[in-house]
Formats: C-alpha cells, sequence, structure tokens
C-alpha cells in the first residue's frame, strides 16, 4: 500500500447492493402516504404525559425491564407481563427477533408483497431470505404456505395481516396451518400486527407459552404516537425471555415508556377513532369502487390498495400536482399500477376523493 495514500473501509459485502427503506417526505397539504393517524393525542394525554415527565429522574437510566408499561400492556390486552416485550417502535421489535432467531445460514420466509422491512431487516441481519407467493387476490393459501414452510425450514415465518401495502387480513385456518408447520420445523411464526386494531380479528388469540406464535403491534397507527417510536411484542414468555438477552441496555427511554402507559388510559377515545376510521375506509373504498378506472382491494386496515387500469404512476404524479401524497407501489413486483392511500381525516379524505375525480379522466385518458 502506497504511504500516505488510506483506503476506505466497506461495509460487509452483502450489504453493499442494499438500498435503504426510504418513504417520500413531501410538504404537501395532503399527505397520505405513510399510514399515520391523522389525528394527534388526545389532549388529555398530552397534559398527563408533560405532568409526568416534570417528575421524571432525568440524570437517571430508564426501567430497563419497562415494567410498568408491560404490566399496563397486559392488563390492557389480557396477557401475563412476562409475555410483553417492548421496543422503539415495531421495527426494532422484528430486527431484534432476527437478530435472536435469524443470522448466518438461517432462514426468513416472507410472502410478496408485504411489508419490505421482513426481507430489508432479515438481510441486514446476514439471514437468508424465502420468498413464498399469494394468491391473486393477495391472501395466502393456507395448504401451500404450510408446505412451504415445511420444504424450506426457515427459522422465522412472517406473516402481516392486515397485510401491507394489500390490507387483506389472513384467516384464523390459515395462521393456525402456517404455526403448526412452523412448530414441525422449529420455527417461529411472527405475525405483523401494524394494523391490527383496524380488523374484525387478531391473532393475539392464538398466543400462548405451549404455540411458537408472536404477535407484533405498534403505537404508531391507532395510539398517535409515531413520533415517539414504541413498539412491543406479544410472544411466549421463553421468547420474551430470549429476546431481552439481545436488546440493548436502557434502549427504551423513559419518556416513551411513560407516554405508552398513559396512552392506555386514553383507551375509549382511541377506540372511537378507530371507529371513524374504518367508517371512512369504507367510504373511501366505496367511492374508489364506482370508478370503471380502478380495482379497489377489500382492506382490514386504515389504508386501500387501488389498481389503476392505465398508468399507476401517472396517476400518481397527477395527484402530487393537486396536493395529494399517496404511496406509488406501481413499479414494485406483484403490484403494477397500484397506490396505497392512507385513510385520513373526512376533510383530507374528501381532497382526495375531489383530486381523484378531476385527474382520473385526463390520466384515463
Amino acid at each position: 500500500m502506497t504511504p500516505g495514500i488510506s483506503r476506505r473501509a466497506l461495509p460487509r459485502e452483502d450489504l453493499q447492493a442494499l438500498e435503504g427503506y426510504h418513504s417520500p417526505q413531501i410538504d404537501v397539504p395532503v399527505r397520505l402516504n405513510t399510514n399515520e393517524s391523522p389525528f394527534a393525542p388526545p389532549p388529555g394525554f398530552i397534559d398527563e404525559w408533560l405532568a409526568a415527565l416534570r417528575e421524571l429522574t432525568f440524570n437517571r437510566y430508564p426501567d430497563r425491564a419497562a415494567r410498568d408499561l408491560r404490566e399496563a400492556l397486559g392488563t390492557h390486552l389480557g396477557q401475563p407481563t412476562e409475555r410483553l416485550f417492548c421496543a422503539n417502535g415495531s421495527n426494532e421489535v422484528l430486527q431484534t427477533l432476527l437478530l435472536t432467531y435469524g443470522g448466518a445460514s438461517r432462514r426468513a420466509l416472507v410472502f410478496e408483497p408485504t411489508y419490505a422491512l421482513h426481507g430489508h431487516i432479515a438481510r441486514l441481519t446476514g439471514t437468508d431470505v424465502v420468498e413464498g407467493e399469494r394468491l391473486p387476490g393477495f391472501l395466502l393459501d393456507p395448504d401451500a404456505s404450510a408446505a412451504l414452510v415445511r420444504d424450506t425450514e426457515p427459522s422465522i415465518v412472517f406473516v402481516c395481516s392486515p397485510n401491507n401495502p394489500t390490507g387483506t387480513v389472513e384467516a384464523r385456518d390459515t395462521l393456525v396451518a402456517l404455526a403448526d408447520a412452523a412448530a414441525d420445523v422449529g420455527a417461529l411464526l411472527v405475525v405483523d400486527e401494524a394494523y391490527g386494531e383496524f380488523s374484525h380479528w387478531s391473532a393475539l388469540e392464538l398466543v400462548d407459552d405451549s404455540r411458537s406464535v408472536v404477535v407484533v403491534r405498534t403505537y404508531s397507527k391507532v395510539w398517535s404516537m409515531a413520533a415517539l417510536r414504541l413498539g412491543f411484542a406479544v410472544a411466549p414468555a421463553w421468547v420474551v425471555a430470549e429476546l431481552e438477552k439481545v436488546l440493548l441496555p436502557y434502549s427504551l427511554s423513559s419518556p416513551t415508556q411513560l407516554a405508552g402507559v398513559i396512552a392506555l388510559r386514553h383507551r375509549d377515545e382511541m377506540a372511537e377513532r378507530v371507529a371513524t376510521l374504518i367508517n371512512e375506509r369504507e367510504r373511501v373504498a366505496a367511492a374508489l369502487n364506482a370508478r370503471p378506472e380502478l380495482r379497489v382491494f377489500p382492506s382490514g386496515a386504515n389504508f386501500v390498495l387501488l389498481q389503476m387500469h392505465g398508468d399507476g404512476h401517472a396517476l400518481w404524479n397527477a395527484l402530487l400536482e393537486k396536493g395529494v401524497l399517496v404511496r406509488d407501489f406501481s413499479r414494485w413486483p406483484r403490484l403494477p399500477e397500484c397506490l396505497r392511500v392512507t385513510i385520513g381525516s373526512r376533510v383530507e379524505n374528501d381532497a382526495f376523493l375531489t383530486a381523484m375525480r378531476e385527474v382520473l379522466p385526463e390520466v384515463a385518458a
């Protein structure tokens, strides 16, 4: 090596070709692209949280075990504390699961199209990714999916339900079949329920200490806390014990833990918001279904996926010019000409529907 000339450090070879996960953050009047809640937290929550922060001992580390938060969540969900695991957003929960149960010479099974972070975080942790396919309506074939689990013998099986970006909700029998197949090969079935509160049923009822089933949820959607980053898993106690070995010490800040506890005191207000968003979802879907240029897929989440009979990207761009930002999946594999639309407030949804009426005739021409 020539003296005086340094050589740049390189990342792992398997990471050099990866791209980061990005969702456009564009300053527009109506932003319906990241599935956030359109509502700020209730004023009572803010007042209680700020009062609690004033009593906080800021020069001390947070409770590493997040005991108060886990106990409050356990009471809310009807689960024992030892089955609760909390982290900085559901993505950190997914990362911790993969650091614990994935890694070199291990595989994660995902069913595409689905949440991109399942495969992305798996690759970041050196875990091989096996891709299964969905039926034409984006649901899973229970027999074929279970057979794929047994054939590929992954360490982790990811199922997103309601699925992002399609909104589809898997049937209970499908998840039971996958749980049985996962048990046969010594794998975890991880059900990502980031949008679970908007669905008609939850895989939480499948979690107990005898099954290798983990359900992952977030405070970002229903609880209006996307800015604070709080997620959790409900899992067998023996899984939680392994995850706690991997999580960095004191990783979950005291302000975030407090917010998680206090939010649960406002569950009635949050339930009303869920009902409002479900009603808005059905209203928006009905309006879109009336357009012959579109196909709208059934959704159990706080968003809808639509498919343009034409140029989906042109539709996305025309909406953006009207000040409405939705998520463009039109060039993604398995999602030709598709856009995902977050359900916002009634005012935001009306602005989106108005923009659609204005731009569709021109785009579809």
